[in-house]
């Protein structure tokens, strides 16, 4: 043993005292590399990581958020909110004007990365995950479908010679509101339920962009046209190009949204594109990075002085910056995108949307009057019956043909309550609504039936699941007439 390392080992600086090694995920036999100074910072952020990872906390959050629309939007702050919304957020130079209202602020450029992330994860899905086999994920993207057109049909034929243009409303699944119900019930929901579920909900994502792309924009401006033209074809050579800095991705991308943006093409979908073009493989190679790292463990060890103060070790702080630029490189842009952006949609962009979006103002309405709307009728009866009837029927439909088979361990029951908590539509649902009307009785009509039906359809999903789990089965009954 040399020196500096004799010289480490006997060092028993008050300093350094051990943390849990489960912090940094290492092995209990790993070498403490952490001071106590830092240790209660890295704690803290480890329980903020483990509260930010928790579908069911990011799911309340949403919820309060919108329980929170719904009581301000009936209280004196109505106006205030109302006002708020049509804050201008902008820079004017000259005669010049550059800006958009709070509400489009929200709307459009905040829920631009919404979609990111929605795009982030289909291309993951579609790269290494359930999207990856069609043959394997044809069953849940199938069910989707159902899913999708017999509630768009019930609309119809409830609205038939009216408010047609909403009858998109009931077709979308919220993937964060679901899944967060659904860890809620824990065990009793199969882990491979919540896959076939996470895949049914993409797909459902994927119909419920096309059904904006196509039907709920404005008339296209072809000068802009060209400008989202030009812009994917620089991010599909910089694709190409093995660029891999999210920072270049990231200022093409918001040029890309200024040119959805005045399109007259919803300037959500930029998102979409956006991360179709981030790539998702790394230009390092992964092979060979542990034996990199190897010698760059040799190299560190030589040229660290135990002596010297560690801003005056440049050859040592060097080739850790080295080894730190080689690692983050390792995870693709794909994924950096998708981990960076993941916590603020989750807790600031969905709340922050569901609080101005959920503003469903019953003083002075007439309640009995919004409730046989034909908007909430549609709106409703189509994601609490369309939804489960479209899902559950075309996957027993293609079962019961042969074309395929429900995946390992799981049952009806849990086809059943994916049925019925697909009605939970609340973010992509209100998106929609706000482009199909501009009358505003008809968007309050939309969203207290979007808002009712999320409720009924979480609670009726709970409620069977909970009850037929309590109920023994037909296994049960063999193994206790076995015993």
């Amino acid at each position: 043993m040399d020196d500096n390392k004799q010289h480490n080992a006997n060092h028993d600086s008050p300093h350094d005292i051990p943390i849990e090694a489960e912090v940094w995920g290492l092995p209990e036999d790993e070498p403490t590399i952490v001071r106590s100074a830092v240790e209660s910072r890295i704690e803290r952020r480890t329980l903020f990581e483990n509260i930010t990872s928790n579908g069911t906390i990011a799911a309340a959050v949403m919820v309060f958020a919108a329980i929170a629309a719904v009581i301000m939007a009936n209280s004196p702050a109505y106006e205030f909110i109302d006002e708020l919304n049509e804050l201008y957020l902008g820079v004017r130079i000259g005669g010049i004007s550059i800006g958009i209202t709070l509400e489009e602020f929200v709307n459009d450029f905040l829920m631009f990365i919404f979609f990111l992330l929605v795009g982030v994860e289909l291309k993951y899905e579609m790269t290494v995950g359930q999207l990856r086999k069609p043959r394997q994920a044809m069953l849940p993207m199938l069910a989707a479908v159902g899913g999708a057109t017999i509630p768009c049909i019930i609309y119809f034929a409830i609205n038939w010679g009216g408010a047609v243009s909403g009858w998109a409303i009931p077709m979308a699944t919220d993937i964060a509101f679901a899944l967060g119900v659904m860890s809620l019930l824990g065990s009793k929901v199969r882990p491979e339920t919540k896959v076939f579920f996470q895949t049914l909900a993409i797909a459902d994502d994927i119909l419920g962009i096309l059904a904006i792309a196509l039907f709920y924009g404005q008339a296209p401006n072809i000068s802009w046209c060209g400008g989202i033209a030009a812009c994917m074809v620089v991010l599909a050579l910089m694709n190409k190009a093995r660029i891999m800095t999210v920072r270049a991705y990231t200022v093409v991308g918001f040029a890309l949204w200024v040119c959805f943006f005045n399109s007259g093409i919803h300037a959500t979908l930029a998102g979409v594109v956006l991360a179709f073009f981030l790539p998702a493989r790394t230009d390092i190679r992964v092979s060979n990075v542990s034996e990199w790292l190897a010698s760059q463990a040799g190299k560190l060890d030589d040229r660290y002085d135990d002596e010297a103060h560690i801003l005056g070790q440049h050859d040592f702080t060097e080739t850790a910056h080295a080894v730190e630029r080689v690692l983050h490189h390792v995870t693709p842009p794909l994924e950096r995108v998708g981990r960076n952006i993941a916590v603020p949609v989750n807790f600031v962009i969905l709340p922050l949307f569901a609080f101005m979006n959920a503003q469903v103002r019953l003083v002075g309405a007439d309640f009995g009057a919004l409730m046989v709307d034909p908007v909430t009728l549609g709106a409703l009866i189509g994601a609490v019956v369309g939804k489960p009837v479209g899902i559950v029927g075309v996957t027993w439909l293609l079962t019961k043909s042969g074309f395929s088979k429900l995946p390992n361990n799981m049952d009806w029951v849990q086809v059943i309550a994916v049925g019925l908590m697909g009605g939970l539509g609340f973010t992509m649902s209100i998106l929609i609504a706000s482009l199909a009307f501009t009358d505003p009785s008809q968007v309050l009509a939309a969203k207290l039936a979007i808002l009712m039906a999320s409720v009924i359809s979480a609670a009726l999903g709970c409620a069977y699941l909970l009850f037929m789990t309590r109920m023994p089965s037909a296994d049960d009954d063999e193994e206790l007439a076995a015993a």
